[in-house]
């Protein structure tokens, strides 16, 4: 059984909290908050201890997971990486690319696995899907959220665009070969709202808009490729595939066919609904680390993938902030 312990009982915190406590594999040391008052609320409702500092709690486990603001991640990854702990880290995996780059150079020196957070990799809507993309040449993503403060210490890109750029890099399968975006600052001092453009060498290309001032949540994706078209909805957990086929034979009462005219035949339309398996994403995460560290595999999100996402994130905040700035 390994030793996990949690950095950072916040809102997400807890509920790593919750999720680890739920697998049995796993033995929950304790946690550590630097806020003593919600150190101690947390303490008695899960019964856990709660450490003095990030080292005590470092050296207690053989795990670190990381749940603490985006600035203090590459301090609190490289000293547990340092000690000999692997280490499972919420995205943004680190602040800048250059923290990312040390935490992949310092965990192969060190030997010890990193698995990001890019939970919407574990969502069973898109695990349905995963098996019927096959190479989306067009992608469309919106991911929209009601206003919260919660979340304003980042820029929207690196706080909710960011699911989605892990995720459709995981589809293509092809490096970017060039980025536009635009964005506007509504209710703080970063972009609130952007879009992106993503165009890659194979030749897909990604349209990506997310915001958080929006009136009703969304979080859907929709992947276009020859003869099908895809869709995801992360928030409600539902996947369409629907397809087109040569139609042959007598047409059914129900069927859906295109007549494609001057001889060119007909194709029929085909709709499927995946079964989704009733998964709670973050704990299958946290569950998938477990079986990669046991098993000495690679984890399914890897601290190159987080080093991926993070920086096409930052090259769409450079292209917000120059076109922010010629605007004037």
């Amino acid at each position: 059984m390994l030793k996990i312990g949690v950095l950072g009982a916040g809102h997400l915190g807890k509920i790593h909290i919750k999720c680890i406590k739920d697998i049995p594999e796993y033995e929950l040391v304790g946690f550590y908050d630097p806020i003593d008052e919600n150190s101690k609320a947390v303490s008695s409702e899960h019964n856990i201890q709660s450490f003095a500092t990030v080292d005590d709690l470092i050296e207690a486990v053989d795990i670190v997971d990381i749940v603490t603001p985006t600035l203090s991640h590459f301090d609190c990854a490289q000293r547990a990486l340092r000690a000999g702990k692997h280490v499972f880290i919420e995205k943004p995996v680190t602040n800048t690319l250059e923290e990312a780059e040390a935490l992949i150079s310092l965990s192969k020196e060190v030997e010890r696995k990193i698995q990001v957070g890019h939970v919407e990799r574990f969502n069973p809507a898109f695990i349905a899907a995963q098996d019927h993309l096959d190479k989306p040449m067009f992608i469309e993503t919106h991911r929209l959220a009601q206003f919260n403060p919660r979340g304003l210490d980042v820029p929207v890109v690196l706080d909710l665009m960011i699911h989605d750029i892990d995720v459709i890099l995981k589809a293509v399968g092809s490096p970017v070969r060039n980025i536009s975006a635009s964005g506007v600052a509504v209710v703080s001092d970063t972009p609130d709202i952007a879009n992106a453009r993503l165009e890659f060498e194979n030749g897909c290309v990604a349209n990506l808009t997310t915001s958080r001032i929006a009136v009703k949540n969304m979080r859907k994706s929709r992947f276009f490729q020859k003869d099908a078209y895809v869709a995801v909805d992360f928030l409600e957990k539902k996947s369409e595939i629907v397809r087109m086929k040569e139609a042959t034979g007598e047409e059914g009462p129900f069927s859906m066919v295109l007549d494609l005219g001057e001889g060119k035949g007909k194709k029929e339309i085909i709709f499927e609904n995946p079964k989704i398996q009733p998964i709670n994403a973050i704990r299958e995460e946290l569950f998938t680390f477990h079986e990669a560290i046991i098993n000495d595999t690679t984890p399914i999100v890897t601290i190159e993938d987080g080093y991926a996402a993070l920086k096409v994130a930052k090259e769409i905040l450079e292209k917000i902030k120059t076109n922010l700035a010629e605007i004037g």
